[in-house]
């Protein structure tokens, strides 16, 4: 197939663009750099023995987006541009409402005038807001803590609306919990632009050098040791979970949601525990206060995934730090190094 991926160049998006090139896939990457790096798809390119075409750009510029579909004239788009920040949104929240929602407007909008009516769109599990219980299913209530949520919230409804309001839409809502890792090679893996927001790209710069410590942000959680819990998935298992919607994207009617995790949750301090046996080293954190927000645990359940998808993770906690570390390890400062 012919794939469009928006954001291709990020961590999720360089991932998803090798399984698809390495599937025999024709792909165009549209990415405005914001938070990427071009070398990611240089790498990528080496290790498919095949390329992916890279333009820079933005999908807010409407014409820019309508010549490359009717030049590219997709088969389907997977959609993973959009700012992703929680702490940020908090701060910059008209930004963020900008960036998502205008550009998912402006690429709704082109798809739907060249007819290109199969989508797969990087969601998140920020949709459920405050876990009311775990496993987390596709059903649990919604409700966004901050814009970045909101964000994706308002995006699943964008495309709800939009296949109610036509025939033909084949839409896959894939909602994300912890994507980790890197990919096996240590040649692509994540790079944020600064201070990382997420906890184990923090962790692994701690562990070389980069950052004097983690903090560990609530310690009296109803949890087995006191810290938050959550399910990270590896990356690789993401990717791989993307070209299962894509090849099964017929068999979606309108838009549906699909969780994706592994249903097994680890506390902050087992993923520091496991980072430090990777890294070969202790890894220093110090204890900090609860954070306003943060929930004590959120697990998926995956099981619609396997039903919907064919795909269950394949990863643990083990092989994500041993990845993620292999990638810090040799890319200390990340793609610029």
């Amino acid at each position: 197939m012919r794939i469009l991926v928006t954001g291709g160049a990020g961590f999720i998006g360089s991932h998803c663009t090798l399984d698809l090139l390495k599937g025999g896939h024709d792909v165009l990457s549209v990415d405005n750099h914001s938070n990427s790096s071009p070398e990611s798809l240089r790498r990528v390119a080496k290790l498919a023995a095949r390329e992916a075409e890279a333009v820079e750009g933005d999908i807010r510029d409407r014409a820019h987006l309508l010549s490359l579909f009717r030049r590219f004239t997709p088969d389907a788009v997977i959609h993973f541009a959009g700012l992703k920040a929680v702490g940020e949104s908090v701060e910059k929240p008209l930004e963020y409402f900008d960036n998502n929602l205008v550009g998912t407007n402006m690429l709704l909008s082109v798809m739907r005038e060249t007819a290109c009516r199969n989508l797969v769109f990087s969601s998140s599990a920020t949709v459920y807001g405050t876990p009311e219980k775990n496993p987390i299913p596709e059903d649990h209530p919604r409700g966004a803590l901050n814009p970045y949520g909101r964000t994706k919230l308002v995006i699943e409804d964008m495309c709800r609306d939009l296949a109610g309001s036509e025939a033909g839409w084949h839409i896959a809502l894939l909602r994300y919990f912890n994507p980790v890792g890197a990919h096996e090679s240590g040649e692509i893996g994540e790079d944020p632009r600064g201070t990382p927001n997420n906890l184990m790209p923090y962790v692994m710069q701690t562990a070389v050098g980069r950052r004097p410590h983690v903090n560990v942000f609530g310690t009296d959680y109803a949890t087995p040791d006191g810290t938050g819990v959550r399910d990270y998935i590896h990356v690789v298992d993401l990717a791989a979970a993307h070209v299962a919607a894509l090849e099964r994207l017929d068999s979606f009617e309108g838009a549906e949601a699909v969780n994706l995790g592994t249903g097994r949750g680890y506390s902050v301090l087992e993923v520091l525990a496991a980072a430090s046996k990777a890294a070969g080293k202790d890894i220093p954190f110090k204890l900090r206060p609860r954070r306003a927000g943060d929930a004590a645990a959120a697990v998926a359940d995956p099981s619609l995934a396997k039903t919907r998808l064919g795909w269950t993770a394949k990863r643990g906690l083990g092989d994500i730090c041993a990845d993620h570390w292999r990638w810090q390890e040799r890319n200390p400062a990340g793609y610029g190094a």
